[in-house]
């Protein structure tokens, strides 16, 4: 192996333990700020691990063929270290503040849109509410005002008519009585051959 390829595989160890430090403090400042369960926290590190294991063999592969040499260890401890001294509190106050940022902008979006969507929606149901109740209440009021402009009308055509409905009244009264008691007898054998069938059926 050429010193050339030896500086190049350090120079990408040292590149993968700045990216292994970046991902790791932002993965635990999301965790924190957006409260995950504590039993998340192992799990979460167990993937953290794996994935940051395929990852760094992935570029060694790429760099040397994937032969593991000291120099490999310490390209990947100088760039953890390099992070944390110069680049960690800059990674984490960054994390924080974007996720500040997207829960503005997220309540922001939620905001617009209850004020543009939302909001118009209740005044159009409540103006319905309202006018359907208006509404009811005049055609209520109208009605009683018709009944009672018609009430002299109706009182007088009774008064009129009321010699003529007494004596037809009694003339068909006994046909009226008759046909009440044919329709008693149809229903009751209607019933009977229903209970019939229903009992045919069910045998």
């Amino acid at each position: 192996m050429t010193l050339s390829v030896q500086w190049l595989t350090m120079g990408v160890m040292l590149l993968s333990g700045l990216g292994m430090g970046i991902v790791f403090d932002g993965y635990r400042v999301l965790s924190n700020e957006l409260r995950f369960p504590r039993w998340w926290l192992p799990v979460l590190d167990i993937l953290y691990w794996m994935t940051a294991a395929v990852v760094v063999f992935r570029m060694l592969y790429a760099s040397n063929n994937g032969e593991v040499r000291a120099y490999v260890f310490l390209g990947l401890a100088i760039g953890v270290l390099i992070y944390h001294w110069f680049m960690s509190k800059t990674v984490i106050r960054s994390v924080r503040w974007m996720i500040r940022a997207a829960q503005a902008l997220i309540r922001f979006v939620l905001k617009v849109f209850h004020i543009i969507v939302v909001k118009p929606i209740l005044l159009l149901y409540k103006i319905a509410i309202v006018s359907l109740g208006f509404g009811t209440a005049i055609t209520i009021y109208l009605m009683k005002i018709v009944i009672q402009l018609l009430r002299p009308i109706y009182i007088l055509l009774w008064w009129m008519l009321r010699p003529m409905i007494k004596p037809l009244w009694r003339l068909l009264k006994p046909y009226w009585s008759k046909l009440q008691l044919r329709a008693g007898i149809g229903r009751l054998k209607a019933a009977a051959v229903n209970k019939w069938k229903h009992w045919l059926r069910r045998d």
